[in-house]
């Protein structure tokens, strides 16, 4: 019985994994049959790089793909060949153990110089590359500047600082990344389903963390698992393959801490110590987990991109917890546990270091909560009085509800449009009456962003994967909304005037002009696409 990471590896580019950028550019050469003599795929291990050249060579040697097409039809001769690896124009060549300077002259430029068999293209595939010799890259290097036609060359490397400059020049460069947990989920959601195994979202994403971004990985322990448990797989299960996960645990910990309570503090970490669970690396990931609130703070599509990776089920319980916190807390929380963590393997009473941070942070006397008392608040200008029974709609959903699961829509939408979650996430959801749900935002540019049908139709989509509702959205401005790191709460405001709206309307100006100045900038991109605008060369 095959291995499910070999009997489900990608045969076609629309299967592969992550690595949308390089897909999309490979694509784009084979469709215009414009593609480079020599490639080189440098990156982790696990994460595509043999793969993604061996649907490269099956594509353009196919013999059923049609004009500007990039896939392979895999059912012809030539594709099946290359899928059993019977095909004598597709040389894989693995160069740790052919490093020599007279195996790259057998096995690679003689082989070179001979026409393909019976096919369009000849496609030398040298796994490891960095393995070969300074003799073995000397060789190759002539052959790599004047290839011989209807020849195609993919080197591929975990470990490109091995590698001559003069190799990598000569060569199209693209750098592979790990594969995200959410890309990891999906897969093996695929998976399950054609193998007819039943396992919950939660041990699917457990798996996806334990990988770190391998794609193998992830399939071997999901094999391992299957191996035990057979069609069903339990949490049970899947923690005799993969350790025990603490996120939940380290989720309780901070709630504990943001509420101040010190006796819940000491029982969560005594019965840690009771389960066996190591408590320094229950301290590193709890530092882990704090610094991605922090960033997320700072800036949320900051977090994404740097921040720890959970998954969505526990993306949602930090977006939770994180509403409790401020800044300044948090900085107090990572700098008390860095300490922590490397106090805690020299005390005599392991959990002491924990115990005395948890009563140190739980015992400030200053208030640093992020939430703030209802206080009256202002729409339009107009001083109106906080609800004191929430509305409800046809289906008893009530405004309440609806902000209580405000962070899962976050999450989710971004899985249709990144910007938008930022957008949303400096608005106030608020009168639900007769399934019409009202967006209010401080900036007009924000509302305009909403009111594009596009825009609309993929909240509305979202709304209903977490309410299960189809929601009427509708939107409003309100010049007095203060947004808090991310959180917005309306409070009156007296102090604003014509002054202060004129200030917050050159500010968007300045925004948008520097912009234009600066297209390629990351940040002004994420500007751009958050705010709806355009660069105008």
């Amino acid at each position: 019985m095959a291995t499910l990471y070999r009997k489900y590896r990608p045969q076609n580019f629309k299967e592969i994994v992550g690595q949308k950028a390089i897909r999309t550019t490979l694509e784009s050469q084979v469709q215009s049959d414009n593609f480079a003599h020599a490639y080189l795929f440098c990156g982790p291990r696990a994460v595509g790089k043999t793969t993604l050249a061996r649907v490269f060579a099956k594509s353009i040697n196919c013999l059923n793909r049609k004009k500007k097409n990039s896939e392979p039809c895999n059912n012809c001769e030539s594709c099946q060949e290359i899928t059993q690896g019977k095909s004598l124009d597709i040389i894989e060549i693995d160069a740790a153990s052919h490093t020599g300077v007279d195996n790259v002259r057998e096995n690679i430029i003689a082989n070179s110089r001979v026409s393909p068999s019976n096919r369009k293209y000849k496609v030398f595939i040298i796994d490891e590359v960095h393995m070969l010799s300074i003799s073995a890259f000397n060789a190759l290097l002539k052959t790599l500047e004047e290839p011989p036609a209807n020849v195609v060359f993919i080197l591929c490397t975990t470990e490109v600082h091995k590698m001559p400059q003069t190799i990598i020049s000569r060569c199209q460069r693209f750098d592979f990344k790990k594969i995200s947990i959410k890309e990891i989920v999906t897969k093996l959601k695929y998976i399950i389903k054609e193998e007819e195994i039943r396992a919950d979202k939660e041990v699917l994403e457990g798996i996806a963390r334990h990988s770190e971004g391998y794609m193998r990985d992830a399939e071997s322990i999901l094999g391992q698992i299957v191996a035990i448990a057979g069609k069903n797989i339990s949490a049970k299960e899947a923690d005799l393959v993969i350790p025990r996960s603490d996120w939940k645990e380290i989720i309780n910990l901070i709630e504990i801490l943001a509420k101040k309570d010190s006796a819940g503090g000491i029982r969560l970490i005594n019965k840690l110590v009771e389960e066996g669970v190591d408590l320094k690396a229950f301290t590193s990931d709890l530092i882990e987990i704090l610094r991605k609130i922090m960033i997320s703070k700072i800036n949320p599509n900051l977090a994404d991109k740097i921040g720890l990776e959970l998954g969505e089920n526990l993306e949602i319980k930090i977006n939770e917890v994180s509403g409790e916190l401020t800044l300044n807390r948090l900085v107090k929380f990572l700098n008390k546990f860095l300490t922590v963590r490397d106090a805690v393997k020299s005390s005599f009473i392991i959990q002491l270091p924990l115990e005395l941070a948890v009563v140190e942070l739980c015992s400030e006397s200053e208030d640093f909560s992020s939430k703030k008392k209802n206080n009256p608040t202002t729409e339009g200008g107009t001083t109106i009085k906080a609800e004191e029974a929430p509305k409800k709609n046809k289906k008893n959903l009530t405004t309440g509800e609806v902000k209580s699961r405000w962070n899962e829509v976050l999450v989710k939408v971004k899985k249709y449009n990144h910007s938008l979650s930022f957008i949303l996430k400096v608005c106030e959801p608020k009168e639900i009456e007769e399934g019409k749900l009202c967006l209010v935002f401080r900036y007009k540019f924000h509302k305009d962003r909403l009111d594009d049908s596009n825009i609309r139709n993929l909240v509305k989509k979202t709304l209903k994967e977490v309410f299960d509702h189809d929601f009427v959205l509708e939107t409003a401005l309100d010049e007095n909304l203060e947004v808090t790191n991310g959180n917005p709460s309306p409070e009156k405001n007296s102090s604003r005037n014509k002054n202060d709206s004129e200030k917050d309307e050159e500010e968007k100006k300045a925004g948008e002009e520097e912009g234009e100045e600066g297209e390629n900038d990351e940040v002004v991109d994420n500007i751009l696409k958050t705010f709806g605008g355009k660069v105008i060369k």
